[in-house]
């Protein structure tokens, strides 16, 4: 029974299988070399890529030496490359006493580094997330950003995932007088957008908020990462609406927004039409046909087809065009626009023709442009007040972004059903967003938010409210926002989700032995039976299991007492309630797990009758000590084999 890997994926090895099935011939093998737990040296063989055959592979003409090009470089560039690659044994734990409605909801608000968080989504989100917000530090000197360790290779980083300093933080101040203060900056940027990309659906596109400071290596970032023909545009953000007096040299009132798509399947949405375009659209002839008004029939585009008399009815007299110009139809379409009383003369019937234009005819919608005002989408202030009448107290963030400027994104870019994603969420404007959103127009979207437990400033209105961390500030704005968009005017057909599963970063629910056996002997195997950690719950593995199986992380979770075994059961056709009629109405679980020791055969044959896609059972639990040793491995072969009679198309794994 093959076990569960339980770690983020290890890109660079998916990188390295894909070339070598294009390229056999450029694949080879290098000796690794690690420390054992008892501090030897040992070594292993590894498949590396010959990147000179590589290069030869993929030119026309014989490779000499580097070749001068266009392109961004940086100090650590290589190193970042690494770090976003490298996997990490690290997990995502469920806590339901932070979450709201944890069994029926369809969001995540994931407390952690981004970076980790980014890795743990890589297979269950992997090509699903349509958009993406984000709103990272904006280098300013006085920024906080993440201090990333890019000093080690895969199989480091994997051994030690708990990336803190001696104080436990995260965060590093980059002022302006460090040496590698835009390097550092780049390489935080470029392992998150790489592996964000690989989150985003083939249609999906990201926009990024920067200042002037960076959106000029921003831009050439993006360029690089998702390819500068994806490039959609620069949006200028008009956050304020007056000058600073104070200012030296210019105020600035706004920030960028770059735009990037995935790739040419990207469909840009209209914005909705405003009423100053549908003002002059005050005329309704009682027919059915809706609301219109009046314009010009001549076109300056000539053609001899388009000049001839219109006769009005009323007078008897003949109109033509004007010198050098014509009617914009022929005279054939022009008889049947006169039937069908599509040509209009005037109030009193008495003047020259004129076409009748349809609002219901005219492009439902507006092209949106990069220059969005704060009359349209809102400004910094605005988003102050709106988070002061959430919390009835001053503002707990000192910047946040107006959820009307998300809302336009979300209007330019989703439609009902995507899963919408911020790993910078810092305020919660996002979520907050997307659920109003969704309470207007009857979407379902969902949203993923990222937010590290980032210590507030002592000197905050957040901490004298209470709040130790921005994480707890901005789970509490989605919890109120949530409250109160469903008290307001709602659209009939919005399931009003205002949930969110709150999951936390923590160390793998495995101990180290699951992932160095080769590295323990005989003694420390027998002293570490328990390969999983004593604090942990089944909740725990269970979530661990579904990140390293790709399974939904908000999937419908169920667990029922089956001949005395605790079992869960993940998948739409799970009830929340408990209740099993989906499954037994032919509905198949997406996964079945059980945690419990002492499997026994009647068990395995009550669970290989429901069919589920995927089963996974504790490594441990097929048997218990049995004189001088286990009977487990007996049991397990048994389960194997009665998954094979019963339901073959299972996948059966365990931990």
């Amino acid at each position: 029974m093959d076990k569960l890997k339980m770690h983020s994926p290890d890109i660079t090895v998916e990188n390295i299988e894909k070339i070598a099935a294009l390229f056999p011939n450029c694949i080879t093998e290098i000796k690794s070399e690690s420390v054992d737990a008892q501090g030897k040296l040992t070594s292993r063989l590894t498949k590396a890529i010959d990147f000179d055959l590589l290069k030869q592979e993929l030119s026309g003409s014989i490779v000499d030496g580097p070749q001068e090009r266009y392109h961004l470089n940086w100090p650590g560039k290589r190193e970042a490359l690494l770090t976003a690659n490298a996997p990490i044994a690290k997990t995502l734990r469920p806590c339901r006493e932070d979450s709201v409605n944890f069994d029926t909801t369809e969001n995540l608000f994931i407390e952690g580094d981004n970076l980790e968080a980014l890795k743990l989504l890589q297979e269950t989100y992997l090509g699903k997330v349509k958009m993406i917000y984000i709103d990272p530090p904006y280098n300013t000197g006085k920024d906080f950003i993440y201090a990333d360790n890019f000093a080690e290779n895969s199989d480091d980083y994997l051994k030690r995932s708990d990336q803190k300093d001696d104080d436990g933080n995260r965060l590093i101040t980059n002022s302006e007088s460090n040496g590698r203060f835009h390097s550092d900056w780049l390489s935080m940027m470029y392992s998150r957008l790489k592996l964000a990309r690989n989150l985003l659906k083939d249609d999906g596109v990201i926009f990024i908020s920067i200042d002037d400071n960076e959106v000029s290596n921003l831009r050439k970032l993006g360029d690089e990462i998702f390819g500068n023909n994806n490039f959609i545009a620069n949006i200028v953000w008009q956050k304020k609406y007056a000058a600073t007096n104070d200012a030296k040299g210019f105020s600035n009132l706004h920030d960028h927004i770059l735009v990037y798509k995935k790739s040419d399947q990207f469909e840009r949405y209209l914005l909705p039409r405003t009423e100053e375009q549908n003002k002059p659209y005050k005329n309704d002839d009682g027919d059915g046909k809706g609301l219109w008004r009046s314009d010009n029939l001549l076109v300056r585009s000539f053609s001899k087809s388009g000049v001839y008399p219109i006769l009005n009815p009323n007078t008897e007299k003949e109109y033509f065009p004007s010198e050098g110009n014509c009617w914009r139809a022929s005279k054939e379409t022009m008889k049947t626009w006169l039937k069908e009383n599509k040509i209009f003369f005037g109030k009193d019937g008495k003047g020259a023709p004129q076409l009748k234009r349809y609002l219901n005819e005219v492009q439902q919608g507006r092209v949106p442009n990069t220059w969005w005002t704060f009359q349209e989408v809102g400004h910094n202030d605005a988003a102050n007040k709106e988070l002061k009448a959430l919390f009835q107290s001053k503002s707990p963030f000192d910047t946040p972004k107006p959820t009307t400027l998300i809302q336009q994104m979300l209007r330019v870019a989703t439609k009902s059903n995507d899963i919408v994603m911020d790993f910078f969420s810092g305020s919660g404007t996002t979520p907050h967003a997307v659920m109003k959103m969704n309470s207007e127009d009857g979407g379902n979207r969902k949203f993923i938010a990222v937010q590290l437990a980032e210590k507030c400033n002592e000197k905050s209105e957040g901490y004298r409210a209470g709040y130790k961390t921005i994480f707890e500030i901005s789970r509490k704005r989605i919890e109120l926002a949530g409250i109160k968009i469903v008290e307001g005017k709602n659209h009939a057909s919005w399931n009003q989700d205002i949930g969110f599963r709150v999951l936390k970063i923590d160390t793998s629910n495995m101990s180290d032995v699951y992932y160095n056996p080769e590295n323990n002997s005989q003694l420390d195997l027998l002293a570490q039976v328990e390969n999983i950690k004593a604090d942990r719950t089944d909740e725990d593995l269970l979530f661990q299991v579904l990140l390293d199986w790709g399974v939904g992380l908000t999937l419908p979770i169920s667990k029922k007492q089956i001949l005395g075994k605790d079992v869960f059961f993940v998948g739409e056709g799970v009830r929340v309630n408990g209740d099993l009629d989906g499954l037994n109405q032919g509905k198949c679980a997406d996964l079945i797990a059980c945690f419990d020791k002492n499997i026994t055969d009647d068990l395995v044959k009550e669970l290989a009758q429901l069919q589920p896609l995927r089963i996974v059972f504790r490594d441990d639990g097929f048997g218990s000590l049995q004189g001088n040793g286990f009977d487990a491995d007996a049991v397990k072969i048994n389960a194997q084999q009665i998954f094979k009679q019963l339901s073959p198309a299972t996948d059966v794994k365990s931990l």
